[in-house]
């Protein structure tokens, strides 16, 4: 397998997009080192294919969790066509946002207003504006990873670690005002404590965000317990379902709990790599949208919509939940059976099926080193790939049988090297970053 165009395409893009890519979980340096192909030609169910032609079995990301229904899904690209001929954009709005509201509101039946916006950082921003517009308070308790916009990163200001223990660590909160300092508190998942103590601390919490799920289940009630303090201190509640939302059933996780938000915010799978996010909420709370100003022209154009409401009824149709969380649990046992086998130690997490993940055991640093050499051995057998897997719907046993297969190989390899302790002369590459980082 030859590997070049993306790999020197790459190299360029860096010189002249700072940071290569808008999205830091595409960037190369993320999973593979000056190996990764980079940029992908064409993609259709979990296949792509990259510049240099080469063909891969995507059992990683699938779009960075755009994806739920497979690439290029046929039910909702003729939607999709048919809107763009329709015209996707004019001086009138399209029908299909109240058709979408409709919908949402069918499935919350506890909501009562619905906003839009086209990527999930900035409608989670808006959720924040208008909490905050609610409450008629400034400050934001927070648990999770909620995005790029200034009210997240200024956590960072009062301690630049402060967002390590929220998915991504080492984000630099440069260009963001020193004036947000101590706006936004960070509390960590299943620690219900930390959030009664920001709360009676601070008079001044106009919101609390948080993540229902990512990959450990909720402990001792802990998002009902986040409800309770949210109603005792008349705190908007909102969860950032941008990850979890349509996974593990049609809707939010949080119904999976019974635990009901004040409003909970969409993106990623709702539209199936069409850019489309959802701002879903309590009438009382999401009027407030109307005493300060969010509006943005291309909210109203109609590809997003449409491209969601053909997702949404498919997702439906078909239970493509109960899919996911079939295909993810087959993986993790998969895995855990091959660490086995190999002696290998890791960690599976398999709380939340549909975004099946282990953690190899060996250190920070080995652990860095092993994951990078597996990303390396599966790309050259034909597999983007590395220690989680977003599940679509166009995963199924038949086609991920071969996967299995080299996952065992591969985890062969990965003892073998621990064992003899030459993990990085097996390296083609330098190892994969962790987090934030410089390109140049």
């Amino acid at each position: 397998m030859k590997i070049k165009k993306g790999i020197k395409l790459w190299n360029k893009a860096k010189k002249i997009i700072p940071g290569g890519s808008q999205l830091l979980s595409k960037r190369s340096e993320m999973l593979l080192p000056d190996q990764w192909p980079s940029y992908y030609k064409k993609a259709k169910g979990i296949e792509i294919w990259d510049m240099d032609g080469n063909k891969f079995t995507d059992m990683y990301s699938m779009g960075i969790g755009t994806c739920i229904l497979g690439y290029a899904d046929d039910y909702v690209n003729f939607a999709v066509k048919e809107a763009i001929d329709s015209g996707s954009m004019a001086t009138l709005n399209c029908y299909e946002e109240v058709e979408l509201a409709e919908l949402l509101l069918k499935i919350h039946p506890w909501a009562g207003m619905v906003r839009y916006a086209r990527t999930a950082g900035e409608s989670l921003a808006i959720a924040v504006r208008i909490a905050r517009a609610y409450s008629k308070k400034d400050k934001i308790a927070f648990c999770g990873y909620h995005g790029w916009h200034d009210w997240y990163l200024s956590a960072n200001l009062a301690d630049d670690s402060n967002l390590d223990g929220h998915l991504l660590p080492g984000l630099e909160p440069n260009g963001v005002p020193r004036a947000l300092k101590g706006t936004s508190i960070p509390f960590k998942y299943n620690e219900i404590e930390e959030l009664q103590k920001i709360v009676e601390k601070d008079k001044d919490i106009g919101a609390i965000l948080v993540e229902p799920i990512r990959h450990h289940n909720p402990e001792n009630n802990f998002l009902g317990e986040i409800r309770k303090i949210a109603d005792i201190h008349n705190i908007p509640l909102i969860f950032d379902e941008v990850t979890s939302g349509w996974r593990i059933n049609v809707g939010g996780a949080h119904e999976k709990y019974c635990v009901y938000p004040d409003v909970v915010v969409y993106g990623k799978g709702m539209s199936n790599g069409f850019p489309m996010a959802a701002i879903v909420g309590k009438s009382e709370i999401m009027d407030a949208a109307q005493t300060s100003f969010i509006s943005s022209t291309y909210w109203t154009e109609r590809i997003g919509p449409t491209a969601a409401f053909a997702t949404i009824n498919k997702m439906q149709e078909k239970n493509v939940p109960d899919h996911l969380c079939k295909i993810g649990q087959i993986i993790g046992d998969k895995w855990k059976k091959f660490a086995e086998e190999n002696k290998l130690k890791i960690e599976v997490m398999g709380d939340f099926l549909p975004l099946i993940t282990f953690n190899f055991s060996y250190g920070e640093e080995l652990n860095q080193a092993v994951k990078t050499l597996l990303t390396q051995e599966m790309l050259y057998r034909g597999f983007l790939a590395s220690t989680s897997v977003y599940v679509s719907y166009c995963h199924i046993e038949e086609n991920i049988e071969k996967y299995f297969e080299n996952v065992n190989d591969v985890f062969k390899i990965i003892k073998n090297s621990i064992d003899n302790n030459n993990v990085y002369n097996l390296l083609k590459g330098p190892v994969a970053h962790k987090g934030f980082k410089r390109l140049t």
